[in-house]
């Protein structure tokens, strides 16, 4: 287990993880890169960023953030992956930066793409209570959730920049164009659709030939992750034919284009033997009205008269050194959310329970068989899962 990564402009040399080398520091370090620097409520120094991160300064820069990749899982598979392996040879790549906690992919979104972090956006995990009614929402489709620019009112980094007149163009899935993600995470791009792989690295490279940004999201990692384990064989296979269009990328851009490779989080394998099941232990339901987050990061909702010192207590006498159990107060005081508005606090659990080794915590009264045994998950502060890469290329 790792800290949490905590937020602001230090560069490397500061012991604290995180700081500029973390997710969020990504997109204002590449605005500053352009020559449009652009702050926010977490990184007021956009220059230092660029600096702490090593970015050149570029007319057109293309950021790819492939779902699911960490740093670890990146460097144990590189054998596989000829051109990753290739960044992987240069030094300056050899660095982990940290992703946000929970590590996950709607918190980890959301803090990259307006260069804060889940205690503004008020992304705070997988699933989280909706203020407005009491009830869990989930956050990938937003069933049940607030509307998407009620739930994240920071801009993001792309909509600063094109009001500045920057291009901003995102090539991806036409699913994923109008997405309620899309709108409260990455909103502010000219979003070119395409089903084909190779010509979502087309219209990308086709982009990146005017001044600007270019984004590209891969999500294959992830995705097979989660149903085969990213250990598998057909993980292997995945991230052979990611790595293939990250070449393709590469040859096809062109000459002087600036190339960032990062992701969202990492992925672990989870111990079967290790899974509690919150609905087998009626201690860990006592005093709870609702449980959220995931299987690696829960949260867990009081009932009204409950005090969450005594849920945390109970929690901790269980699971003793299978996890680290903060208070909701606890964790705003440790900065593991990032500074919290008001109406972000009660989104987060009034216990945050964060699984070490290979741990789930699941729930089988609500959630469904698959999503109770995946083989891969991701959400905890393990080094696997909260580790990602930041690799720099020049086309």
């Amino acid at each position: 287990m790792t800290s949490p990564a905590q937020y602001g402009d230090g560069g490397p040399e500061l012991r604290e993880r995180g700081g500029a080398l973390h997710l969020s520091a990504v997109l204002p370090a590449i605005s500053a890169a352009l020559g449009s620097p652009v702050p926010t409520a977490i990184h007021r120094d956009p220059l230092a960023l660029q600096a702490a991160l090593g970015l050149p300064e570029a007319r057109s820069v293309v950021i790819v953030l492939v779902d699911g990749l960490g740093y670890w899982n990146l460097n144990m598979r590189l054998g596989h992956a000829p051109y990753l392996r290739s960044l992987m040879n240069d030094s300056s790549n050899q660095r982990p930066i940290a992703t946000c906690m929970p590590s996950t992919t709607v918190a980890a979104m959301a803090s990259f793409g307006t260069g804060t972090c889940p205690g503004l956006t008020g992304m705070t995990g997988y699933t989280q209570l909706n203020p407005n009614n009491g009830e869990i929402c989930q956050l990938i489709s937003f069933s049940n959730a607030m509307a998407p620019l009620d739930l994240q009112r920071q801009p993001t980094v792309f909509e600063r920049l094109a009001e500045r007149g920057v291009r901003v163009t995102s090539s991806g899935l036409p699913k994923f164009a109008f997405s309620a993600l899309t709108q409260s995470a990455l909103r502010g791009t000219d979003y070119i659709s395409n089903t084909d792989p190779r010509r979502r690295i087309a219209a990308a490279a086709k982009a990146a030939q005017k001044p600007g940004l270019t984004y590209v999201y891969l999500r294959d990692t992830d995705k097979v992750g989660h149903n085969y384990g990213w250990d598998s064989d057909k993980w292997i296979g995945t991230f052979e034919r990611v790595d293939g269009q990250l070449g393709l990328l590469r040859r096809s851009l062109p000459k002087g284009t600036l190339i960032v490779i990062v992701a969202d989080h990492g992925m672990i394998t989870a111990n079967p033997e290790q899974r509690i099941d919150i609905a087998e232990e009626p201690r860990l339901s006592q005093g709870v009205a609702n449980i959220g987050g995931e299987p690696r990061c829960v949260m867990l909702y009081a009932e009204r008269d409950e005090n969450p010192e005594d849920i945390a207590m109970r929690w901790r006498d269980f699971l003793g050194e299978r996890a680290q159990v903060r208070t909701r107060a606890e964790a705003i005081a440790q900065g593991v959310y990032g500074p919290v508005e008001p109406y972000v606090e009660p989104m987060l659990g009034d216990v945050i329970v964060s699984a070490a080794q290979s741990v789930t915590i699941v729930d089988s009264r609500t959630q469904a068989e698959k999503a109770t045994h995946l083989p891969s998950v991701h959400g905890s502060l393990t080094m696997l899962e909260s580790d990602i890469p930041c690799l720099i290329d020049m086309a």
